[in-house]
């Protein structure tokens, strides 16, 4: 069978968190979270995307966030950035500047709020496909965005060159083997949880939020499903569940995983409006699901090193 669209950007690829310390993006966290991600072994970077906080960043922070992103990577793993938009011209304009500055593929969300029709998608993805010369992730989170993105649609951008990944995050395992069955596609998981479920069918990975957290664990389940394992696959599925499912299910991403963060000595935990940190009971809940999956030592350092 040959290779899908795509391909290049199968196994683990991290939605990172945009760090912040006193309101402003940490640069010196970014990069050191970028390190984490590529020592672990992951195949790609995925700058402000959900997980990143992208609709509270300025325009400036967000090309910055990018770029940044792009060179400290330096070529050591493919960075896909995230630069849609619900204006058209607000994502062309992103995403020109991100192919500028050496992006490997981009992420396009569905446009949000605005709700087109499915002909308005489809104008809206093509338009940004031949604008540049990387490869398009479109991005379906229907949860998010208030409109789902048709099989038959994306049965349509299949047909056009630039257009080579969906990231999958409809809930749908139905609609991934739709358009696996239908395109020459790569689906990539955009839901932790289904990303075993999903590679059963004929996806090759996932864009992780966990990953964020624990990235060698993810990558060993991707890896072990992509070589047919799916006894040793489905443990880990299992083991990674129980956390993702506590952990992402307290409040909406990256609430959650940047408090996790925050507790193992990663991240500042810092939000910005309007999202706001979790309150002191679900607080306790996340860090007994932590310990509970083994980082026990790593909440135990950061609490003697903070004095708490």
């Amino acid at each position: 069978m040959s290779p899908r669209k795509g391909s290049d950007f199968a196994g683990l690829s991290t939605a990172i968190v945009t760090p912040f310390r006193d309101g402003q993006v940490d640069e010196k966290r970014l990069a050191e979270q970028i390190d984490f991600q590529i020592d672990a072994g992951v195949t790609c970077i995925v700058p402000c995307g959900t997980t990143g906080e992208s609709p509270t960043l300025t325009h400036e922070e967000h090309e910055r966030v990018i770029s940044l992103t792009i060179q400290h990577v330096a070529g050591r793993v493919k960075v896909m950035a995230g630069t849609g938009s619900n204006s058209t011209a607000e994502a062309l304009r992103l995403t020109r500047r991100a192919a500028a500055e050496g992006a490997d593929a981009t992420l396009q969300v569905a446009p949000y709020y605005n709700k087109p029709t499915q002909e308005g998608m489809f104008q809206h993805f093509r338009a940004v496909a031949e604008s540049v010369d990387i490869p398009v992730c479109v991005y379906n989170i229907p949860g998010r965005s208030a409109k789902n993105i048709e099989v038959d649609t994306i049965v349509r951008l299949a047909e056009l060159p630039g257009i080579t990944m969906v990231k999958e995050a409809t809930g749908s395992l139905d609609q991934c083997t739709a358009i696996l069955g239908a395109t020459n596609l790569t689906v990539l998981s955009g839901d932790d949880s289904l990303t075993l479920p999903m590679m059963s069918v004929g996806a090759e990975g996932v864009i992780s939020v966990a990953a964020n957290l624990v990235p060698s664990v993810m990558l060993e389940m991707v890896q072990t499903a992509a070589a047919g394992d799916y006894t040793k696959a489905a443990e880990l599925h299992h083991r990674l569940y129980s956390l993702c499912s506590k952990m992402l299910g307290l409040a909406t991403n990256p609430i959650p995983v940047k408090a996790a963060m925050q507790m193992v000595g990663r991240d500042t935990g810092e939000m910005r409006l309007p999202m706001v940190p979790l309150d002191d009971a679900d607080r306790a809940t996340l860090q007994e699901t932590l310990m509970k999956f083994g980082m026990e030592s790593e909440i135990v350092g950061q609490l003697q090193t903070s004095g708490a």
